[in-house]
């Protein structure tokens, strides 16, 4: 009953999300095909807002020495309306919000929870039932279903193990580098637990094998868009050293980058050596 109850208010969303899978899957022909093909077309529709969001990242991460001075300032003779006026100032100079960061993710959350309903939906379980993918309903699935599933409403457990390979990679490499220790540390810590928090529940609960293949297909493809923000906007490119921020070399707009053109040790030599010559 309480599933219902937590359902209702999204069941306008559920119903819509359910009919965009089928009308994929109307020429796909796949139910898993078709919900990878809805998870990349909820990345292209989110991707202006995720774009947004991953600037306000770097504003803040750019800001983040200042913001560290201001609350150093108040530590030791504490004033915390003061504090909070000189961080709006701040905020406000440098252009960024840091509530904006979290707005994609509220806006997101809806449809995972609606597209978990779509699949279990007692109007659409039938065709999950029914529907294969990849190894899943193959004849090596059936001969090993105590760790297969048979079908997109059973739980896999080599697709679990996938989307928690992915969802480490996701967090660890491709998360906005970290701008102290202490936030390294966490970040860390978080790439752990996340997977094994998921993997418990996901054993536990049996999640149906259709759900965690829209959650990896939704993980991937936000890990592409990921790499390339960081490529674009954040100079170095830090994809695999999340422990170190560049916050002084962080660009907003990197649309045209001068590049130095570094010149051999030879070269510069030569030139200090003509130098010394005409001086004397």
């Amino acid at each position: 009953m309480h599933v219902f109850l937590f359902a209702n208010p999204f069941l306008p969303l559920v119903t819509l999300v359910g009919n965009i899978i089928n009308a994929i899957n109307g020429p796909v022909h796949n139910l898993g095909w078709s919900l990878i093909i809805f998870a990349l077309l909820v990345r292209l529709v989110f991707w202006p807002l995720n774009t947004s969001q991953f600037k306000t990242m770097v504003g803040m991460q750019k800001i983040a020495p200042r913001l560290k001075a201001i609350q150093a300032k108040y530590k030791e003779k504490p004033d915390p309306q003061a504090m909070q006026r000189e961080q709006m100032a701040l905020y406000k100079e440098a252009g960024v919000n840091p509530m904006a960061g979290c707005l994609p993710l509220l806006i997101q959350m809806p449809i995972i929870i609606s597209v978990y309903y779509a699949v279990t939906n007692k109007d659409h379980i039938g065709a999950y039932a029914a529907a294969t993918w990849a190894w899943i309903g193959s004849a090596f699935s059936h001969a090993h279903a105590n760790i297969m599933a048979t079908s997109l409403k059973e739980s896999d457990l080599i697709l679990l193990l996938v989307y928690i390979v992915t969802m480490y990679l996701s967090i660890r490499y491709t998360s906005m580098p970290a701008t102290d220790p202490a936030q390294a540390r966490t970040q860390k810590m978080m790439a752990i637990l996340s997977p094994a928090m998921i993997a418990y529940f996901g054993f536990r609960a049996r999640w149906p094998s259709a759900m965690i293949l829209y959650w990896t297909a939704l993980n991937v493809f936000t890990m592409a868009q990921q790499l390339y923000l960081l490529k674009r906007y954040h100079q170095p490119l830090s994809v695999l050293d999340s422990e170190h921020a560049i916050t002084d070399a962080v660009s907003a707009e990197p649309e045209n980058p001068v590049k130095l053109k570094p010149s051999s040790n030879g070269s510069s030599s030569r030139r200090n050596r003509r130098r010394r010559r005409s001086r004397r």
